[in-house]
């Protein structure tokens, strides 16, 4: 997956995310995980972007790393989400899904930038 494309992904993930913030109930423990998930989830594909415009290697791996955070961040208000049964399990399924796999490509990007020799 090239640069682009991950770029679109990040964006789409956030756009599903605000949807799935949306639909959370207006009680207190629903507004609570729709604010803290919004907030991970749209930081993941506005810090992919920020990370792509880094001044140089240590900068693009800092800001990678915050994508990572954010990308498992995400993930973990999903898990809250279904747990404290603020929507059903069926609608979590492929954001979660979606969040693991962005976790993981970020978490090898910032392994095969640190290794990476210019």
């Amino acid at each position: 997956m090239n640069p682009t494309e991950l770029k679109e992904r990040t964006t789409r993930f956030a756009v599903r995310v605000l949807k799935l913030a949306d639909a959370l109930p207006t009680t207190a423990s629903g507004r609570t995980v729709a604010n803290q998930v919004a907030r991970s989830g749209c930081s993941v594909a506005a810090n992919y972007r920020a990370a792509l415009r880094g001044k140089s290697r240590a900068d693009f791996i800092h800001k990678i790393t915050i994508v990572l955070e954010e990308a498992d961040e995400t993930g973990l208000w999903l898990e809250i989400t279904e747990r404290a049964e603020l929507l059903p399990p069926k609608r979590l399924i492929a954001l979660k899904n979606e969040a693991e796999e962005l976790t993981k490509i970020f978490n090898a990007t910032r392994t095969t930038a640190r290794n990476h020799r210019s």
